[in-house]
């Protein structure tokens, strides 16, 4: 696969679609992930709570790619929020994935009730600063807690991971994204498929461009600018979801597939301001 290349707010790059790890463990783990580098996929996300930083560090040594060319993207928890923990976290995880730094490094959640993420982000730029993070953004986060990180340390975050897929497109969040040079990352992209690919819209662009539901949901991401991180654990899945390059979607079937948003588009209770992440 020839996946295209974003550049971030901080100079350093990001590949359009990447490949999501949760759940990826052990033996089964590591051969999903092994085929994913071998169909060309380099932006690789993980995060201390999918207990898989290990096997993704396994599988980047077993690939035979050279290091540089990945993008290994892990997170924060929210128990390690204060910034001594999140220094200790940091290295923990770059001891885990058994590399010298973490090219992209994200606080999980904000959990705002418990009120220490500003302090989490002040320690994810000394990180930088220090070297052993390369980029650092943050996941669901609201535009809310996008302000107050900026306001007290002056650093926009390079990413924002969140949830986003067709039934919940998050309009006004990209829209804050796009103002500030923040890359939007989408997980679930494909809202783990409940009934989304039987949706007339997305059924009916993917017999007009002769491909599956699943390519026309990740090729709709692209055309917004966001960075989609399927998972999949068969290879064919796997090279399917990344060849979304040679066909274009109109206009109008993606106002059609963005359409399909609802008020409660969630998967589960997600709301940023609620939700509490250990």
């Amino acid at each position: 696969m020839d996946i295209p290349i974003y550049d971030l707010n901080d100079g350093t790059e990001l590949p359009a679609v990447g490949f999501g790890t949760t759940g990826l463990q052990g033996a089964d783990g590591l051969d999903a992930l092994l085929s994913a580098v071998e169909s060309g996929y380099r932006l690789i996300d993980t995060a201390v709570n999918y207990g898989n930083e290990m096997t993704v560090g396994e599988a980047i040594r077993r690939s035979g790619v050279p290091r540089p060319e990945f993008r290994v993207a892990s997170k924060l928890p929210g128990r390690h929020h204060a910034y001594d923990d999140a220094i200790v976290s940091t290295h923990e995880s770059i001891g885990r994935l058994g590399l010298d730094h973490i090219d992209l490094h994200m606080i999980h959640w904000p959990n705002p009730k418990r009120d220490e993420y500003s302090e989490a982000w002040r320690a994810l730029v000394d990180l930088q600063r220090d070297g052993l993070v390369t980029t650092i953004g943050v996941s669901n986060f609201t535009a809310e807690h996008l302000d107050r990180i900026m306001d007290t340390s002056g650093v926009v975050p390079a990413v924002n991971q969140i949830e986003m897929h067709p039934y919940f497109p998050q309009d006004e969040l990209r829209a804050v994204h796009d103002s500030l040079g923040i890359r939007t990352i989408a997980w679930s992209p494909l809202a783990r498929a409940k009934g989304l690919f039987e949706e007339d819209a997305v059924r009916n662009a993917a017999e007009a461009h002769g491909v599956s539901p699943a390519q026309v949901v990740l090729r709709w991401h692209f055309q917004l600018g966001s960075v989609p991180i399927p998972k999949a654990t068969a290879p064919d899945h796997q090279l399917t979801n990344g060849d979304i390059f040679e066909f274009e979607l109109s206009d109008e079937q993606v106002d059609a597939i963005t359409a399909l948003g609802r008020e409660d588009g969630r998967l589960f209770d997600g709301d940023p301001n609620e939700h509490y992440e250990m």
